[in-house]
């Protein structure tokens, strides 16, 4: 049976939307398209993409990309799909693309290199691109667009300080620890801030450990997993040292503004925000730099080493008015010279396997390099995204049960199984619906 979108938000905003309808016809006689996204430090490179569509491909189309905030752009999008005047092209995220695809917003786009290679996705993208695209059928929803990983960025000067060696691939959690503390006992700064975030914070951790958020056939939470418990213990009991702030302290001050303010040495990052951060920091030009995220030292299994990697797809809607129009431009997505222009243009390290330079080169604007090839060396112990189709539901629910954790306000034990039926129950629920 095939389910039904909610009307309430779609009430409210079709008006709002109308700028953001399919493109039509124009006077000069061109197709005109249009592309949203929530990232403005993105728009440029996108925006250079669509106009060498124009240039290379069809100068009878013209893309335009216009902008708008997270939280704004799914209110927007919900409510487009319901009234089906979606934009031609948008971005879709990991949270999201089951729930659009299941409910068969999304075109698909398994077959769309078929007659020049059947195995286009597979020749050109890893597994986790591929299925950061996927349906809960398998099919391709969306082109692969970008990826990323979590890095551990770090203070030079307070390292020097504190006379500690930089991190390199040899660190483990241990390190991070005495690190810390020895930065703070020479500087009075913070060491690592262990921020309550799941993929810039206590995910990585888990599966470092060898524990898992969901298990393989993403049906059943991991929080049973004494792997699980022992790192989320971990990483949670870090704020009890002078070191490291609490939540309290971050409910009003961010990782990286503190990081930025010269107040901490060391947190986690994603690779989508290294290049407005040189752009945005030039006062900490050379004083700071990335390395690989540490290990576990005793993994339950595995090497001690994994970072959370994630990625965009590009997207367009079934029954869009210009569908037929979008998805040749979805196909030129895809391919490795537009791949290429976003990597050049420093927006996001391109899902197209081997470009990875591409992204780096756009750094060269700078005086000083940081160390980027321990982003792209970090692909090789990459785990994909926690997600699964009923992850909407149980997420935010699961974020309040860890703030009760970090407070102490629940115990680790019996929030760590209030998780774990949370997860089952919505998950099993989700099926049943279906």
């Amino acid at each position: 049976m095939r389910k039904t979108l909610r009307t309430a938000a779609a009430l409210l905003l079709v008006l709002a939307i109308l700028s953001s309808l399919a493109g039509c016809g124009a006077s000069d006689g061109k197709l005109h398209l249009t592309f949203q996204i929530w990232d403005v430090a993105q728009r440029d490179g996108m925006q250079a993409m669509c106009d060498a569509y124009t240039e290379n491909v069809d100068p009878n189309v013209v893309i335009d990309v216009q902008v708008t905030s997270w939280g704004e752009y799914w209110t927007k999008l919900e409510a487009a799909a319901e009234s089906n005047t979606t934009p031609d092209l948008f971005w879709m995220h990991t949270d999201q693309i089951l729930y659009y695809s299941d409910f068969g917003i999304l075109a698909d786009v398994t077959d769309l290199y078929a007659d020049e290679d059947p195995d286009y996705y597979k020749n050109h993208y890893s597994e986790i691109s591929i299925s950061n695209a996927q349906g809960s059928d398998g099919r391709m929803y969306g082109v692969p667009k970008d990826k990323d990983n979590v890095c551990m960025v770090y203070n030079k000067e307070m390292f020097d300080a504190a006379g500690v060696a930089y991190p390199d691939e040899s660190w483990t959690w241990d390190d991070l620890t005495e690190a810390s503390q020895k930065i703070f006992d020479a500087t009075g700064k913070y060491g690592y801030m262990a921020y309550n975030d799941e993929q810039l914070g206590y995910h990585n951790f888990v599966y470092q450990a060898g524990g898992q958020i969901l298990t393989d056939d993403k049906l059943h939470g991991g929080f049973d997993q004494q792997a699980t418990k022992d790192a989320i213990k971990f990483y949670v009991d870090l704020q009890k040292n002078d070191w490291c702030p609490d939540q309290a302290y971050f409910a009003e001050t961010s990782p990286g503004t503190a990081f930025f303010s010269e107040i901490g040495a060391i947190f986690l990052e994603g690779s989508w925000n290294l290049m407005s951060e040189m752009q945005n920091y030039p006062n900490m030009m050379g004083k700071w730099d990335v390395a690989p995220l540490p290990a576990c030292p005793n993994p339950a299994s595995g090497d001690g080493r994994a970072t959370i990697s994630n990625g965009l797809t590009y997207a367009t809607a079934a029954q869009g008015k210009n569908v037929d129009a979008a998805l040749k431009v979805l196909k030129y997505f895809g391919t490795e010279e537009a791949q290429r222009i976003q990597g050049e243009s420093g927006a996001a390290i391109p899902a197209y396997e081997g470009l990875g330079d591409s992204w780096i080169s756009a750094f060269d604007q700078f005086d000083y390099a940081l160390d980027l090839d321990v982003i792209i060396d970090q692909f090789d112990t990459c785990v994909q995204y926690v997600n699964n189709a009923s992850r909407r539901k149980w997420k935010s629910n699961v974020v309040d049960i860890m703030t009760k954790i970090y407070s102490g306000s629940t115990d680790m034990d019996a929030g760590f199984a209030e998780i774990q039926a949370l997860i089952d129950k919505t998950t099993a629920a989700s099926l049943a619906d279906e």
